[in-house]
């Protein structure tokens, strides 16, 4: 899942940062509106960590602006403002959740994890395709209960697929998905391809993939 966060304070920001970072989460910083703004018009984030009091304006307008051009990015809302019109106007312009600061990194996390379920629409913490089961917070893969040791980046190729099942995801909305700035990757790499070869040897080594599927010069889908 790629994340924006949209936060002036620098500290605060990088804390975030380094705590989403290591559950897995690829994660930029956006200091104010119009670099958050640069963001979200150059790359596709997943879910997004927005501070109101931003030096050169204010988050509703990033909000509103949001909800106009990627109306299915997740907004949380983080600020020091504990008023409840400030928490109803938020909620109001497609705010998905609200913590006001200061608040728990831990809390954050659950907060996350209740909104990437809900927009994918699932209510457990495993995700089931064909022999397999992917514990979604543990990083863990199971075939018929035997462990499959897979990296990082090749779980992450697995989930982002098992959870788009059934449609064709394209290389480069894996390497958006993965890699997070599309910017900063090199367009003519084959990368992505040699990750997903390298997950699908994994898979192999356990059970038939036959529903792992490579459509020609577009990207990859696996059929439910």
């Amino acid at each position: 899942m790629n994340i924006l966060i949209v936060e002036d304070n620098a500290e605060l920001a990088i804390e975030l940062k380094d705590f989403l970072s290591t559950s897995g989460y690829v994660c930029k910083i956006a200091k104010n509106c119009v670099t958050g703004l640069e963001e979200i018009n150059s790359n596709d984030y997943d879910i997004m960590l927005l501070d109101l009091g931003l030096p050169d304006g204010s988050g509703f307008e990033i909000l509103k602006t949001v909800r106009k051009i990627q109306s299915k990015m997740a907004v949380i809302i983080l600020t020091a403002r504990g008023e409840l019109d400030d928490r109803i106007n938020g909620l109001q312009l497609g705010a998905d959740d609200y913590l006001t600061k200061p608040f728990a990194l831990t809390e954050l996390g659950a907060r996350l994890f209740a909104i990437i379920r809900r927009i994918h629409g699932f209510v457990v913490n495993d995700l089931d395709i064909h022999d397999f089961s992917l514990q979604l917070q543990d990083y863990k893969v199971h075939c018929d209960g035997i462990p499959v040791k897979l990296t990082k980046k090749e779980f992450d190729i697995f989930q982002y697929l098992v959870l788009n099942k059934n449609r064709v995801i394209t290389r480069l909305q894996l390497t958006e998905h993965i890699w997070g700035d599309i910017l900063e990757v090199n367009s003519d790499s084959n990368f992505i391809d040699v990750h997903v070869r390298n997950l699908r040897k994994k898979l192999e080594k356990y059970a038939a993939i036959e529903w792992f599927e490579t459509v020609r010069s577009v990207g990859y889908r696996i059929n439910d």
